[in-house]
């Protein structure tokens, strides 16, 4: 059997991590098996949906690296299909007009609730109001007793209780489709195979196959995957440190590290943490795709993405960075230089904006410095120990990094010290703080002419 998956966001606002881990555990499946993954927009709700949302979130899969077979199906194309296939079931006596309104629906459930009593549609309410030219919705005629069995790969058979469906919409006055009939009406004509998602769908899988066993359509197989939680056990949220991938993207994060990341969230392999994406396509199943919820780990997604940092060639990082220095108004070009600098940060570095951030002196002059920095290693005391580093860094010809620690080593024997009384006094005037690479990379980084002119420019603030 040809496997066929389907990722179906609704573009009424960003990419979130829980739809990403969605889309990534389809494409794997459908990658691991030699099959398709297609993308529908599931643009329906015409007030939420937005061309903006929309591009955010193909952007977002692109960046991701989940690329899908085909032409993006969208729902909002596709309105009179979903009619054509309404109509069917009018036909066929598997569904009927049903002429209350919405506001008529919502009186009856509010007194069933000032009554304490559960809320049920009742058949025989379907012609009121009815007449001709009148509006009316479809509904789906659903069985009064009895089972229905949904089988999940990743849960068995699941039984539901026949009698608690209403018989539900399936076409609304206004003409548009319901959810859950769309679905089924797209799933079912694009040929798929496997229905991976959310196990927040799992209640809406009976009456899919009502639908499905109402027009006659094979069943594809199911399978509900738990929802990822937070620390607290609570549904994911931006309180548990979560956005959007777009935001992920932005703060600098690897796409690599997110898709690493995000797979391992209810899937495992041993006690393997770290997978290439080709590791991922090869291993993936559903086997072993956990029951319990996820626990989103913002520490543990960081430490991966320092990981691919530390692994990704200076040359990838540097095309990376580049916009977002200049950006900031860094002078920064693609050469040696930045190549340096990020052998020099990529171990500090956990985040592709950290490099930004701890690069600004390599680029900037230092126009002033960190006020506990200043008042300890820019006084009376250390300006003798400037002025001996800029002499001797002023008569090394060859600014290389061996000489430069050369000449440094010189001063700390000229003047009995040991070697931090001289490098935090270099490190405050060049770089404005004490925290930086060793104090000889800098000083090699930045250049003779730079080095002197801020030693000066330290001495003189003094």
């Amino acid at each position: 059997m040809s496997v066929k998956t389907r990722f179906a966001p609704s573009p009424t606002g960003s990419l979130h991590l829980g739809g990403a881990r969605t889309a990534i555990f389809n494409w794997l499946f459908a990658r691991h098996h030699g099959g398709e993954f297609v993308l529908r927009i599931e643009d329906t709700d015409q007030v939420r949906s937005t061309e903006e949302s929309l591009n955010e979130i193909y952007d977002s899969m692109k960046w991701l690296g989940l690329d899908w077979d085909g032409t993006p199906i969208k729902q909002s194309e596709r309105l009179e299909l979903y009619n054509e296939y309404a109509n069917k079931m009018l036909e066929s006596g598997k569904a009927y007009k049903c002429y209350v309104t919405p506001e008529q629906l919502a009186d009856k459930r509010k007194e069933a609730q000032d009554k304490g009593e559960f809320f049920q549609y009742k058949r025989e309410w379907a012609d009121e109001n009815s007449g001709p030219d009148k509006p009316y919705s479809i509904r789906i005629l659903t069985p009064d007793t009895g089972e229905i069995e949904v089988h999940d790969i990743l849960r068995g058979k699941i039984s539901f209780d026949a009698g608690e469906i209403d018989d539900f919409i399936i076409l609304r006055m206004d003409g548009f489709a319901t959810y859950n009939f769309a679905v089924v009406i797209d799933d079912a004509l694009m040929e798929l195979t496997h229905i991976i998602r959310g196990d927040d769908h799992l209640i809406n899988t009976p009456k899919q196959q009502l639908i499905y066993d109402a027009l006659g359509f094979n069943l594809p197989e199911f399978a509900h995957v738990s929802m990822i939680h937070g620390a607290d056990k609570t549904k994911l949220s931006k309180r548990h440190g979560a956005t959007s991938v777009g935001a992920y993207r932005d703060d600098g994060y690897l796409p690599e590290a997110m898709i690493n990341y995000l797979t391992r969230l209810g899937w495992s392999f041993g006690d393997e943490e770290i997978f290439s994406k080709d590791e991922l396509v090869e291993k993936f199943t559903l086997d072993n795709v956990g029951k319990s919820p996820a626990v989103f780990n913002p520490e543990k997604l960081q430490w991966l993405n320092a990981h691919y940092i530390k692994e990704k060639p200076a040359k990838e990082i540097a095309e990376l960075i580049l916009p977002l220095m200049n950006g900031k108004g860094y002078k920064a070009e693609d050469d040696d230089k930045l190549l340096k600098i990020i052998e020099q940060l990529r171990e500090r570095s956990k985040t592709l904006n950290d490099f930004v951030s701890q690069s600004s002196y390599f680029y900037n002059d230092v126009n002033e410095y960190e006020e506990k920095a200043r008042n300890k290693f820019l006084t009376e005391d250390t300006r003798p120990v400037l002025q001996a580093l800029s002499g001797k860094l002023s008569s090394v010809e060859n600014f290389t990094y061996d000489n430069i620690q050369k000449a440094l080593e010189e001063v700390v024997e000229e003047l009995d010290l040991k070697f931090g009384k001289i490098a935090q006094p270099m490190r405050v005037a060049l770089t404005g703080g004490t925290v930086s690479p060793g104090i000889g990379e800098v000083i090699e980084i930045l250049g003779k002419e730079v080095v002197i002119s801020r030693i000066q420019k330290a001495i003189d603030s003094i």
